[in-house]
C-alpha cells in the first residue's frame, strides 16, 4: 500500500510537469528540462507499477492475501497502469495544439491529441485531502454500500419468508376448499337419492289410492 500511494503521488507530480511543460510551449519558452524530468518521472512511474505487480503476483501465490483481496489490488494497480498509459500519451503529445487553453485541458476539450486525465477538476469533497484521508472516506463509502446491502438483504429475506408464508396459507386454503367440494358432491349425490326416493313412495301413494 506505501508503494502503491508513492505511484500515485509519481502519477499526480508526472501530470504537474506535463501541465507546466505545456504551459512553457503556450508562452514559447524552453521546455527541454522539463522533457528530460518527464521521461525520468514516467520510468520511475513505470518501474513503480512493475514492482507492485511482482508483489501482488506473490502475495497471491503465497496466500498472504485472500483472492478476494488479490482482485481487489489487481484493479487498482491496472487502474494506475491505464494512467501511466495516459500519461505517456499526453507527454508525447507535445505541443501540437499551441492554441490550447488551461481550461480544454481541464475539461478535456482538446479535438486532436490526448488530453491529461489528470487534469480534471477536482471536487469540493476531495479537494485538499491527502491519500491516507482519501483512502478513509473511500473506506467509509464502502461500509456505508455494505450497510445499504445488508439492509436490502434483510428486506429481501423477509420478503422471501412472507411469500413461503403466503403460499403455505394458499395451500391450506386449496386443501380447504378441496374438501368443501367433496362435501357439496356428496350432499348434492344424497339429496338426488332422497328426491328419487321421495318420488317413489309419492308414486306408490298414488298407485294405492
Amino acid at each position: 500500500l506505501p508503494l502503491y500511494d508513492a505511484a500515485c503521488q509519481a502519477a499526480q507530480e508526472t501530470a504537474e510537469k506535463i501541465q507546466e511543460r505545456n504551459r512553457c510551449q503556450r508562452n514559447g519558452e524552453s521546455s527541454a528540462k522539463l522533457n528530460v524530468i518527464i521521461r525520468s518521472s514516467l520510468q520511475n512511474l513505470r518501474e513503480k507499477i512493475d514492482q507492485l505487480k511482482e508483489l501482488l503476483l506473490r502475495a497471491v501465490s503465497t496466500h498472504q492475501i485472500t483472492q478476494l483481496e488479490g482482485d481487489r489490488r489487481q484493479n487498482l494497480v491496472d487502474d494506475l497502469l491505464t494512467r501511466q498509459k495516459q500519461l505517456q500519451a499526453s507527454y508525447k503529445n507535445e505541443g501540437t495544439e499551441p492554441d490550447v487553453t488551461r481550461s480544454s485541458l481541464m475539461t478535456g476539450g482538446v479535438k486532436r491529441g490526448i488530453t491529461n486525465p489528470w487534469l480534471l477538476e477536482e471536487s469540493e469533497e476531495t479537494r485538499g485531502l491527502g491519500f491516507d484521508d482519501l483512502r478513509q472516506q473511500q473506506q467509509r463509502i464502502i461500509e456505508e454500500q455494505d450497510a445499504g446491502l445488508d439492509a436490502l438483504s434483510s428486506i429481501i429475506s423477509r420478503q422471501k419468508q412472507m411469500g413461503q408464508e403466503i403460499g403455505n396459507e394458499l395451500d391450506e386454503q386449496n386443501e380447504i376448499i378441496d374438501d368443501l367440494t367433496n362435501l357439496v358432491e356428496n350432499t348434492d349425490d344424497k339429496l338426488r337419492n332422497q328426491t328419487r326416493h321421495v318420488k317413489m313412495v309419492d308414486k306408490k301413494s298414488t298407485s294405492c289410492g
